[in-house]
């Protein structure tokens, strides 16, 4: 009797041992926000609280972010390892200051950018014409507003650009405060909630309809990070892919997975958020060019309208230097 109660106890003490050095053996990462927490996010949470970053050998933290601005100089100064940033900031920051940072994986294959408006003022997006637009001040979106206008006969002259809190950008809309509002495909399900309570509906008209196609948020990591820690790069990105996969599977329990790490986030806003963000992620791009890929063609497309939408020479920079593609699941 006293063998046996010695076995278990030596049994429970062993595999108490094991987990001990298993969580000490666990390489350590960072991963990078590029702003706050929510549905957009929901694969590195999944990565988190499903499992998959742990079954691949990771102990991984999450450091918030203010944009891909801010996001990128955190990787490049090594507060964080890898992360999500927009891609268009990256190829900035490289053709400015050749910053120590390189896209690895493309998270959404097409750009977020969108109007929305109340159904009936807009059939398309030429219709924007003569309009009243509320947009954030640091979105984004304003960067490519000129090229859009251009690219439907248009300039910022004619329409009526007011810049507002983000939180703002809703009620204004529904109030009639003002006819138009930039924002997210990310943000669907939100402002349709808002305009539903209003008794409205909502015309929502991508940008990608009138011709911007583009890589948009992508994971990006640390040169360092990348050649100091090859395999554990490879093991993250390997493990993020996984939880895009789950969480396109399965968007409630990512959803949840979400709320379980940031509880003061509701799980149906975040699963509305999620399904929003997810036709970036999977549509006809995936399809042809495969999940994550970069591929050369609109990686170059990218780069040019990321130029001109910012004054840049193209001749600065080529957009194959800004990827490393041997990261990549399958590489």
């Amino acid at each position: 009797m006293l063998k046996s109660i010695a076995r278990i106890l030596l049994g429970g003490t062993l595999a108490a041992t094991a987990a001990i050095t298993a969580a000490q053996a666990a390489d350590k990462v960072v991963y990078q926000l590029d702003w706050l927490p929510g549905g957009d996010k929901a694969p590195i949470y999944v990565c988190i609280n499903k499992g998959f970053c742990a079954d691949a050998g990771l102990e991984v933290s999450i450091e918030s972010g203010r944009g891909s601005s801010e996001a990128i100089t955190k990787m490049a100064t090594g507060v964080s390892d890898i992360g999500s940033a927009g891609i268009g900031a990256l190829m900035a920051a490289k053709a400015g200051e050749g910053v120590p940072v390189t896209a690895v994986y493309s998270i959404f294959n097409k750009g977020p950018h969108a109007f929305y408006t109340i159904k009936g003022t807009m059939e398309t997006i030429e219709d924007v014409k003569g309009k009243t637009v509320a947009t954030s001040p640091f979105t984004e979106s304003n960067v490519y507003l000129p090229l859009v206008l251009a690219d439907i006969g248009l300039t910022e002259a004619d329409i009526t650009l007011t810049k507002t809190d983000p939180g703002a950008l809703g009620p204004m809309l529904m109030t009639g405060g003002t006819e138009v509002i930039i924002a997210w495909l990310t943000d669907v399900a939100r402002y349709t909630g808002q305009a539903k309570e209003a008794g409205k509906e909502l015309t929502i008209l991508p940008w990608s309809a009138a011709g911007l196609e583009l890589y948009s948020a992508s994971l990006l990591a640390s040169d360092k990070f990348l050649t100091e820690r090859p395999d554990v790069a490879r093991r993250f990105i390997a493990a993020f892919k996984k939880s895009v996969e789950f969480a396109k599977d399965n968007p409630r329990e990512a959803a949840e997975a979400v709320a379980a790490i940031v509880p003061e986030l509701s799980v149906e806003n975040v699963e509305g958020s999620w399904k929003d963000a997810s036709v970036l992620v999977f549509n006809e791009v995936t399809e042809k060019d495969g999940l994550g890929a970069l591929e050369a063609s609109r990686l170059a497309a990218t780069w040019e309208r990321v130029s001109a939408a910012q004054g840049l020479d193209p001749a600065k920079l080529d957009p194959e230097s800004v990827v490393d593609r041997s990261f990549m699941p399958g590489n």
